[in-house]
């Protein structure tokens, strides 16, 4: 590729980098956005001939269908449209599985010459995707409306064949970002399964999955039995800019992803006057840091000392492996928030917490394995994760140079 001075893209194909400057025309010159079918709800059937493309199913699995109904053929979309979603949320896509009858919020895109790619369209379509949102209209249903979209302008090479190689560049980029995607949540999905074995389940002494050599049942513990000290938190005043300038780690729920166990990075230091001037503690390393209040079953081990905010319970001095205590305490949170079946929960005492009961096995080698395996599994989804967003990153960084 290289870069041009002309009326066109920062990065071009080498091919292309002397050729014609690029053509600006409005949207509704070079396709027509056909309207979908407006249906009632009442009119949607678990099973029917036709299945129906709407705003809550664009892309997922979700099937709903019609009955046996006669549409004119501009309302179905066939595999290899063009469609555009313009109500609640925004974004083009190329239709790739059966006939569909698609809703009156999908548009379908009809070309009106052949100078114009498909896919090099749908691709300025998502660059396009966040400067639209600005242009929306509504408050209870956001959208956009045809005149609007009509009137936008947009600029494309007028050699069809330089089209159709960034089409084909962005579409190959997005092929290798969904591997990954797939790759990403099979060990996820691996990994979910692997916990719901290999930890006895409610009621029962042993996993269903067990390394070679382990025969002895688990034995059942108190939170408060796995640590010989626990830690509770505080934040210092924020209006003493003095105590926002130190060297220790301060966390606090926002910090924490959900399921992330490891590796948290804290975004606020403070200062050793600040721990002492509020109820803030410095936590020992390799303690257990648990979100008991705003962000509840937040859970991640901390290898070097911190403090945090009061929403916090931590805990020190484990008595188990420390891999396998954090995946211990994370597998019964999630059983207990499962168990809510809905409700939303904004907190747990410190005292429940400590009180709720773990089974761990009386093996410490055997947990080192179990933690252990957990851990690898995790540093896998995280190297899966870091490749997707690099990805992610490059195909951002090429869309921001190759469209003007």
């Amino acid at each position: 590729m290289s870069d041009s001075k002309k009326n066109a893209p920062k990065r071009r194909f080498e091919e292309f980098s002397n050729a014609n400057d690029w053509e600006q025309r409005k949207l509704g010159e070079v396709v027509d956005f056909l309207n979908g079918k407006a249906y009632k709800q009442q009119e949607l059937l678990e099973f029917g001939k036709f299945r129906v493309l709407r705003v809550g199913n664009f892309n997922t699995n979700d099937r709903w269908y019609y009955s046996d109904l006669e549409l004119d053929e501009n309302k179905y979309a066939n595999k290899g449209d063009l469609l555009y979603l313009w109500a609640t949320n925004f974004g083009p896509e190329i239709w790739n599985e059966e006939s569909v009858i698609y809703h009156y919020h999908i548009w379908k895109l009809q070309f009106l010459s052949n100078e114009l790619d498909k896919q090099y369209l749908y691709t300025w379509l998502l660059t396009d995707k966040e400067k639209i949102k600005q242009t929306t209209n509504g408050t209870t249903m956001v959208h956009v409306t045809k005149g609007s979209i009509e009137q936008r302008e947009f600029q494309y090479p007028t050699n069809k064949k330089e089209q159709q190689k960034i089409g084909m560049f962005f579409k190959q980029l997005d092929n290798t970002i969904a591997l990954h995607q797939r790759k990403l949540e099979k060990i996820k999905a691996l990994k979910t399964a692997y916990l719901s074995e290999m930890f006895p389940a409610e009621g029962e002494s042993k996993p269903k999955r067990r390394f070679a050599g382990f025969t002895d049942a688990w034995e059942q513990r108190k939170v408060l039995e796995i640590a010989k000290e626990t830690y509770g938190g505080g934040t210092p005043k924020t209006s003493v800019p003095e105590y926002w300038q130190g060297k220790i780690p301060w966390i606090q729920s926002s910090d924490l992803i959900i399921d992330s166990l490891f590796n948290v990075i804290p975004k606020k230091h403070i200062t050793e006057v600040a721990i002492k001037n509020s109820a803030a503690k410095y936590i020992p390393s390799n303690s257990i840091a648990i979100v008991t209040r705003v962000g509840v079953g937040k859970i991640v081990f901390m290898p070097f000392e911190y403090a945090t905010s009061q929403d916090f319970l931590s805990l020190s001095n484990l008595q188990v492996d420390y891999n396998f205590g954090v995946y211990s305490i994370y597998t019964m949170l999630r059983r207990e928030l499962n168990n809510i079946q809905g409700t939303s929960i904004k907190g747990i005492t410190k005292s429940d917490l400590l009180e709720k009961n773990l089974i761990k096995p009386t093996s410490m080698n055997e947990q080192q394995k179990i933690g252990t395996f957990f851990k690898q599994l995790d540093d896998t989804i995280a190297l899966h994760q870091r490749k997707l967003q690099k990805l992610q990153n490059i195909k951002k960084a090429y869309l921001n140079e190759m469209f003007i």
